[in-house]
């Protein structure tokens, strides 16, 4: 396996934060003239899933090996960022106007690439928080949009999704401590009784015996985060700084992929395709999953053909852009 050139930045500080962003390239195959891929995590994560897979290739491996620089970004109180005075409390608002500005400078401060701009790959709910960013953020060096099971509009929710996010005021109350040692504990348990977690995986096509390492991606939820997305569920539209980030999309001119898997128990593919009701600029969809090898929201990440059926062709999308 040909040897990664892996480096590691700090971007900000940004309202009391330092940010941590991770660069991954192979000598041997890249392409200086193709724009960064810039990879943005979800709800509850960092990003270390994106450098590690189970069985395969990770994601960040297998875009390298296809001749891009890809960076991963940790936003604020995510992974390995960090403090830095007083800090500000994380929000889809502080993701979208402040890291993600923050983070793209470093990066385009850093890069080995000349085109001077970014394709941003968003992961669930770090697809929305890009469509937040250019919403909000007019002037972003951003060449093209990759989004992973993101939704735009909340529309067709699992039950137990919008009842977990019934209560704006409640579920802003609630602190959950050790979230990474709850999904140690459940993950093996879920080999045995895979309905457990059946709208987040199927775990008949992922490796749980790596629980050890799947579960370093997991973060402790944030108040204000979960706030903001009980908000979201109450409206159906993302509304973010008081602007309705749909209806800010009907500008948006950039190429779109957008990445769906046919059993999302979390972000149903109602939700994921709202956005190209309303994307101005060409949109490609890649569906992932059939009825014999049905994928589930996490699958599009750990699964064991992700590697052939996410990664790879998102590599050969941002190829022809």
């Amino acid at each position: 396996m040909a040897s990664l050139d892996i480096r590691e930045i700090d971007a900000g500080p940004v309202g009391g934060w330092m940010l941590r962003c991770k660069g991954t390239s192979s000598p041997s195959a890249l392409r200086p003239d193709r724009p960064p891929l810039v990879i943005v995590p979800g709800y509850g994560m960092n990003a270390f899933i994106f450098g590690f897979h189970p069985r395969g290739t990770s994601m960040e491996r297998c875009l390298a090996e296809a001749g891009f620089e890809v960076w991963s970004v940790n936003l604020r109180a995510q992974g390995p960022s960090r403090e830095h005075g007083r800090a500000d409390e994380p929000s889809l608002r502080a993701y979208a106007e402040e890291d993600l500005p923050a983070a793209l400078e470093a990066i385009l401060a850093h890069t080995r690439t000349t085109p001077g701009r970014v394709v941003l790959i968003g992961c669930s709910l770090g697809g929305s928080i890009a469509y937040a960013h250019l919403a909000r953020v007019p002037t972003s060096p951003v060449a093209a949009v990759c989004t992973i099971g993101a939704p735009l509009r909340l529309e067709a929710l699992h039950p137990a999704v919008r009842f977990a996010f019934g209560s704006p005021r409640l579920v802003e109350l609630i602190r959950l401590r050790g979230a990474r040692k709850l999904a140690g504990l459940a993950l093996p348990l879920v080999r045995h009784v895979p309905q457990l977690l059946s709208i987040y995986m199927n775990a008949a096509h992922v490796d749980l015996s790596a629980a050890a390492e799947l579960v370093r991606t997991v973060e402790d939820p944030v108040p204000r985060v979960n706030r903001d997305i009980a908000e979201w569920i109450a409206s159906t539209d993302l509304v973010v700084g008081g602007t309705n980030v749909t209806d800010a999309m009907r500008s948006q001119r950039v190429p779109l992929l957008l990445v769906v898997s046919n059993r999302d128990g979390i972000v149903p593919e109602r939700a994921t395709l709202s956005v190209r009701d309303v994307w101005a600029g060409p949109v490609e969809v890649l569906r992932v999953g059939d009825e014999d090898r049905w994928f589930a929201h996490a699958d599009l990440f750990i699964a064991d053909s992700a590697p052939e059926r996410v990664f790879a062709p998102i590599a050969r999308w941002a190829g022809g852009l």
